[in-house]
């Protein structure tokens, strides 16, 4: 996220962003995502290769259980976007920031469905007593989730708003000289 704000405070602000600031956060963001894929990889390893009593949740989310598969597109809609991210990081073409976009959108929308969807929500199916209770988010959830995005990036947004000026010298405190205007006087 902080790639594409930065992209965005570039274009609509005249505050300098250099192409090297981003391809660094790009280098980190590629570290991250292998990381991410290594660590996923590892926990399909690990519940399907065990056949232990917990294994039925994961079944339920990765190929479905006794007829029960709701979240099974979920996960492999992530992984596919997880794994579309982490190609197109290693490869040389996330260097051209278009294509750094898509990766970061991918990225991001990848892992909010694998975390929110993956993570919980297959810990209770099937449930203590063994009973199988498809979940999909409803229409509540799904606007509560939104809002909480928005809400996060509305804070985002008015904190830019405020540290873009204070960056550029444009905003100081009544009756202190502008560093910028200090500078040229000496």
């Amino acid at each position: 996220m902080i790639i594409l704000a930065l992209q965005i405070i570039r274009r609509v602000t005249d505050y300098h962003i250099t192409d090297r600031a981003l391809l660094t956060l790009r280098s980190i963001v590629q570290v991250s995502m292998l990381i991410n894929v290594f660590l996923l990889a590892n926990e399909v390893f690990k519940e399907f290769y065990s056949g232990n009593l917990h294994v039925a949740s994961s079944k339920y989310l990765f190929i479905g259980l006794h007829g029960y598969h709701a979240l099974v597109p979920w996960i492999w809609t992530a992984i596919g976007f997880n794994l579309t991210a982490m190609v197109l990081l290693v490869l040389p073409v996330s260097r051209s920031l278009r294509w750094l976009n898509v990766t970061c959108v991918l990225s991001i929308t990848g892992i909010w469905i694998e975390k929110g969807m993956g993570l919980v929500v297959p810990g209770f199916i099937p449930t203590p007593l063994g009973e199988m209770i498809e979940y999909s988010p409803s229409l509540n959830e799904t606007l509560i989730c939104f809002g909480i995005w928005s809400f996060g990036l509305l804070c985002y947004t008015i904190f830019l708003r405020m540290a873009v000026p204070i960056l550029q010298g444009r905003l100081v405190a009544p009756g202190v000289t502008p560093l910028a205007s200090a500078h040229a006087k000496s």
